[in-house]
């Protein structure tokens, strides 16, 4: 009986996901070729319009207008390029040190201020905008997207007859959407080819585009404390990529014979005199066993042990054993008491304890909470803190098991909030990139040693220059030195 229940919902899936390919094949832009895509163009630039803001909201925005000016035109002179040249493609710089570029559906383009740094000519920025504009002209996003759709068909189905699995339905949805922001090599090799295609159409010397890439690998980006991944963690690098780009490269400068190719190397670098280079200890910053945020003027205790993710929407402290949680962000409400509230109705939490409070002066409201999931009941410590305009809010959780052990640790996180007063803490300023000329003919090396650079930082400054420390340099090359 049993049987033919999941044969007969096994056939109504296969005759669903004919039905649905069969009215949601769409011809790819790039190839021609009809390809499963359960989103319309009109709904792709919905949905970027919606990304755009939480992007922004949780990696930050760079501010810096003459930079913001030249990446948007540059990103709409390539767009224009592209096979979607009716697409508006919107290049922003987000404020992370992460060496990494990214897009979103609906032409979204994201630099880094981290990949910017890394970048030595305007050529290879082309080319890293270029490759990212591919990816939204092959529509790779939306493809994986109406993938996913598909495949939680099945998962659906599975749900109606498993109790056990329909449990933890959620969690295999979410491992599904994970799974897909990661692009197959394939896709790599074609958003590869493309951006060589849109720089080179574009003037630039895209075999530069394979320079960024040498820099890559150098460098071998991964994650930071933004909880943004480095360039190879969303980017798989896919076999013979350099001379791939090469070959590419030399194929489009024959097709376009007479063309003044350009890299644009000094004009691109002096773009980034000032430009903030690692992380920036004024949105806030760990030493010792404290968080300390210079531009709110606030601090609290960070548990041993315990990992900090610090991201422009919050801090997130993870246990060491992944077990605990503890994530510190800015609340709305009109007081502590009213936004502890709020979190009590928007997440019907079932209040356990509640009172009002003072920390270290500051008005607060403490609760502890149990709140529903599907996957089961978590155990929450929450204080909301009132300083200066702002409500800010601990939420400090962990399984109702665990509660007893985690809760001193909480406790004396969410106590230990305070006023940040130390001269020393709130002065802090960030490096940030100076450019310098050589004066003389010379090596890298020599040019680095002349201008003070420590020798276990050498080989950085050779990787941050894209060069070798023994590379022949001319008078008067421009390179980029890191300074406090």
């Amino acid at each position: 009986m049993r049987r033919s229940i999941v044969w007969r919902t096994a056939a109504v899936v296969v005759a669903a996901a004919l039905v649905i390919w069969s009215m949601s094949c769409a011809k790819n832009p790039v190839t021609g070729k009809r390809e499963l895509m359960l989103i319309s163009t009109a709904d792709e630039i919905a949905l970027g319009k919606q990304l755009d803001p939480e992007i922004l909201q949780t990696y930050g925005k760079y501010s810096n207008p003459e930079l913001d000016a030249y990446v948007a035109a540059l990103g709409h002179k390539l767009g224009a390029l592209s096979h979607r040249p009716d697409l508006t493609y919107t290049v922003q710089v987000v404020d992370s040190d992460v060496v990494n570029a990214f897009a979103v559906p609906g032409g979204y383009v994201y630099l880094t201020r981290g990949m910017l740094s890394y970048l030595n000519d305007e050529a290879e920025l082309a080319g890293v905008m270029s490759h990212e504009i591919g990816h939204i002209a092959a529509r790779h996003s939306v493809h994986q997207y109406s993938q996913a759709q598909l495949a939680m068909l099945g998962l659906g189905v599975g749900s109606m007859f498993s109790e056990t699995f329909q449990k933890y339905a959620g969690i295999a949805q979410l491992g599904l959407s994970m799974l897909f922001l990661k692009f197959s090599r394939d896709d790599e090799r074609q958003a590869d080819a493309l951006g060589v295609e849109y720089a080179s159409r574009a003037g630039f010397d895209a075999n530069h585009m394979a320079n960024m890439f040498v820099t890559l690998e150098r460098l071998n980006p991964g994650s930071d404390r933004s909880g943004l991944p480095g360039w190879f963690s969303t980017h798989p690098n896919p076999p013979d990529r350099i001379a791939a780009i090469q070959r590419d490269a030399q194929v489009w400068r024959d097709k376009l014979a007479g063309t003044a190719f350009v890299t644009n190397r000094d004009g691109y670098l002096g773009r980034l005199e000032g430009l903030v280079f690692g992380e920036d200890p004024r949105q806030g910053y760990v030493e010792g066993q404290a968080f300390y945020h210079p531009q709110l003027a606030f601090q609290f205790p960070v548990p041993s042990g315990w990992k900090v993710n610090n991201t422009a929407a919050q801090v997130q402290l993870y246990a060491a054993q992944q077990d605990a949680v503890i994530l510190f962000s800015m609340a709305s409400g009109a007081s502590p008491a009213a936004a502890a509230d709020a979190f009590r109705q928007e997440s019907r939490a079932n209040v356990l304890q509640s009172e009002s409070a003072r920390i270290n002066g500051l008005l607060a409201q403490r609760l502890v909470s149990d709140v529903a999931l599907e996957q089961g009941n978590i155990r929450v410590a929450s204080s909301f803190i009132q300083k200066d305009k702002y409500i800010y809010v601990f939420h400090s959780y962990t399984d109702p098991s665990l509660f007893d052990r985690y809760f001193s640790v909480f406790k004396q996180t969410m106590a230990g909030f305070n006023n940040l007063t130390d001269p020393t803490k709130l002065n802090v300023k960030p490096n940030q990139l100076t450019l310098r000329k050589t004066a003389t003919a010379g090596t890298a090396r020599q040019a680095f040693q002349q201008w003070g650079v420590a020798a276990d930082k050498l080989e950085a400054a050779a990787i941050l220059n894209g060069v070798q420390l023994d590379d022949a340099l001319p008078a008067g090359t421009l390179l980029k030195v890191v300074v406090k």
